[in-house]
């Protein structure tokens, strides 16, 4: 399958000539005034990088410049110079099935000195039926060829059939490694302090927990809890020049979510008892106390993603945004951030509707921004530069 060629909606065509404003009816916190009149973003120049892949998930660039791909199918792939390669990586207790597998991709900070990289996975019992989500610590070797698991960082993420699984990684300047988890499509995770469903965590890439953590007192592995009342996380990504880590999650069918995570949050997503998926996504009625979103799409959703801050001069309007993968809408959301509120958004108009669904973003040290295309069989790596002198 082509990953050109999808045809635009007409309310994504509004959107895009109006500078990215919502279609109307699709009710929006904080959203503001358009962000990078077509006068003011950036010229974009897309590469495909990687192609004939099957349902891409996550994507990073080691500093030596390897780019690491993973398919949730269960194949982790590097891609230099000398061509695109599985790596070879013993996953045989792989869970694949509706939103499940490979997911999550992170390379250390201290990568350069250690050859760590961090994996999101859902694993199978020995009846081959799914038993959790978890994140391992892997060695790369020198040439990309092989990676050796050294450890589990944290099991017991829920699953059930799969679907809701997150799971996306990504580290903190201060040095933790962050989990976005999913609520496993069960109502009582994600408000359940004993539950790793519908939370973000906080955890030391070794493994141990963080004394500081906001939950630190509690037992095992829910000790990890960073935030709570979540629905599916999909995206982590670090505010530059803060501490701040920002979530986007899908909601039901209303009210996608962009969050700014704080200590001990409750983000308020409460579908229990059984999973009613009617209720608010932030049931402030419930949890009057919950954090409310930085923005919400109001209806429709748009299936929000991988999401990553835009940084550079070579950005232009657009430097210090915050671009949002889309699942739905065939496209990068870009939101303008000032401190902990989204103030206008627009999207990458090169993007729109050119490679179909997109998942996952990350800026590498020269700041371009790579992407993956989510679609199944014939999806692709990209690479997205702003033009010499446009942006």
């Amino acid at each position: 399958m082509d990953v050109r060629g999808r045809l635009v909606s007409t309310s994504s065509v509004l959107a895009l000539l109006l500078g990215g404003c919502a279609p109307e009816g699709a009710g929006t916190v904080g959203a503001g005034e358009p962000l990078g009149a077509p006068a003011d973003a950036p010229v974009l120049d897309v590469e495909v990088v990687v192609d004939d892949l099957e349902l891409a998930w996550d994507v990073a660039r080691t500093p030596e410049g390897t780019v690491l791909v993973t398919e949730r199918a269960g194949r982790l792939l590097a891609h230099d110079e000398q061509g695109t390669r599985e790596v070879a990586a013993d996953l045989d207790d792989l869970f694949v099935g509706s939103e499940a597998g490979l997911m999550g991709l992170e390379v250390s900070p201290e990568f350069a000195r250690t050859r760590e990289i961090f994996l999101c996975h859902a694993t199978r019992a020995g009846d081959d039926r799914p038993r959790d989500v978890r994140v391992t610590r892997w060695r790369l070797a020198e040439d990309a060829s092989a990676a050796e698991r050294t450890g589990t960082v944290v099991d017991g993420l829920p699953i059930s059939s799969g679907r809701h699984s997150g799971c996306r990684l990504r580290f903190a300047p201060d040095g933790t490694l962050r989990v976005g988890t999913g609520d496993a499509a069960q109502g009582g995770n994600p408000q359940d302090p004993e539950s790793l469903g519908g939370k973000t965590l906080r955890v030391d890439p070794d493994g141990t927990i963080p004394e500081d953590n906001p939950f630190a007192d509690r037992d095992g592995a829910a000790a990890t809890v960073f935030t709570l009342g979540h629905r599916n996380v999909q995206g982590l990504a670090v505010q530059p020049g803060t501490d701040a880590v920002w979530a986007a999650e899908h909601g039901p069918d209303t009210d996608d979510e962009i969050n700014v995570l704080e200590p001990g949050g409750n983000y308020g997503w409460d579908p229990a008892p059984g999973y009613d998926e009617s209720v608010p996504m932030t049931d402030l009625e419930k949890y009057p106390d919950a954090v409310g979103a930085a923005w919400s799409s109001g209806r429709p959703t748009v299936a929000l993603g991988g999401a990553v801050f835009l940084e550079g001069e070579q950005w232009g309007a657009w430097d210090g945004a915050l671009a949002v993968a889309e699942l739905k809408n065939t496209g990068v959301g870009v939101y303008r951030v000032e401190d902990a509120e989204v103030t206008g958004r627009t999207r990458m108009a090169e993007l729109e509707n050119e490679y179909g669904r997109l998942r996952s973003l990350t800026l590498d040290d020269e700041g371009a921004l790579w992407i993956t295309t989510s679609n199944g069989d014939g999806d692709a790596v990209l690479r997205v530069t702003p033009r010499p002198g446009d942006g």
